[in-house]
């Protein structure tokens, strides 16, 4: 089944099958799976990109070859072909030739469960990977709540999430909870690396930078190619305060200039990551009142200001300069200037 949010020339998740960084959560999964008791429903969450759906496929390759008759390299064969009888994928499903349908729908989880009632085709446990349950609309995520309620024999689920806080809290419930963090840079540049050995040194570093601990956005900024103005915004969110205005102008009116771009999406995220960094610093610092509401006025404002824009189409060069302006007194205000 294709991938709806792969990356052109990067493997899916189900043919890497080994997730760099994640030991503590891979060795305490693996302890439970030699002890033969692991959870029946595992919910992997953690921020996008970090390798959570790689990770997923790794471990039901363990849960295969660990409760099966076939030795390690023949599941991972068959993982990777997706042709594993006791193996059940759920993401969104191709609509047309042209793309996917936005949600998984109530159908697709009704034909999972059916899959699961039936015979399985080969000894052992099976393994159903929902990547990603945030995928669900409602009602989709009521059956799949059923399904867990009244899970079928040794079968065991592993649900990917990039926002857990939206789901069910039922769902959350009848899960073993592990969260995953963004890996060391040395697990991006080894990623990336291994993926592409004729990368030059500086292509590689600069996409470590920007990774910020997510492979998947290494790749990305790979793609955008090396003239994106990812690397001077993240040099800008490294010093806000001290850039004259006309820099963050200038960023503004490259990063704006197409409000569907790749280049884009990814400054969003840069920008959300920023906020949410300076809140968390602001939180873990004596006396860091101050600095803490306004870090979470401008997170307010800078989501406001976005969702605004993309529900009657402002012009995205002007919110740019709004959140930068904010982002810059932010700074200048609260952030002391031997830490910038």
């Amino acid at each position: 089944m294709s991938d709806p949010d792969a990356l052109a020339d990067v493997p899916p998740p189900e043919r890497r099958q080994r997730a760099r960084g994640h030991d503590l959560a891979r060795s305490a999964i693996l302890s439970q799976l030699a002890e033969r008791r692991l959870p029946g429903a595992i919910l992997l969450h953690g921020p996008q990109g970090i390798g959570k759906a790689t990770f997923a496929f790794e471990l039901a390759a363990a849960i295969l070859a660990s409760t099966g008759d076939e030795p390690p390299h023949r599941v991972e064969e068959q993982i990777a072909a997706m042709a594993h009888p006791n193996l059940f994928l759920l993401r969104r499903r191709p609509k047309d030739a042209k793309g996917f349908y936005t949600v998984i729908r109530v159908e697709d989880v009704r034909e999972l469960r059916d899959s699961l009632h039936h015979t399985r085709g080969r000894a052992g446990h099976r393994v159903a990977i929902i990547d990603s349950i945030d995928d669900c609309n409602p009602s989709a995520a009521n059956a799949l709540l059923k399904t867990l309620e009244e899970p079928p024999a040794e079968t065991i689920f592993l649900l990917v999430s990039h926002r857990p806080g939206q789901l069910l809290p039922t769902i959350k419930s009848r899960c073993h909870n592990l969260a995953l963090r963004p890996v060391a840079d040395e697990d991006v540049r080894a990623v990336v690396a291994e993926h592409d050995r004729a990368l030059g040194q500086v292509e590689l570093e600069q996409a470590v930078a920007l990774a910020a601990g997510r492979p998947r956005r290494a790749f990305e900024t790979l793609a955008l190619g090396a003239e994106s103005a990812l690397g001077a915004l993240q040099a800008w969110l490294g010093n806000p305060a001290q850039h004259p205005a006309a820099v963050h102008i200038k960023l503004a009116d490259v990063l704006g200039a197409d409000s569907q771009s790749a280049e884009l999406t990814f400054a969003r995220e840069l920008i959300a990551d920023w906020v949410a960094a300076e809140a968390r610093e602001a939180a873990g610092q004596a006396g860091g009142r101050m600095r803490l509401a306004s870090a979470t006025e401008l997170w307010d404002k800078a989501h406001a200001l976005f969702a605004e824009a993309d529900s009657i189409n402002l012009d995205m060069k002007q919110t740019l300069v709004a959140i930068f302006d904010a982002i810059r007194k932010h700074a200048a205000m609260t952030i002391p200037a031997e830490t910038l």
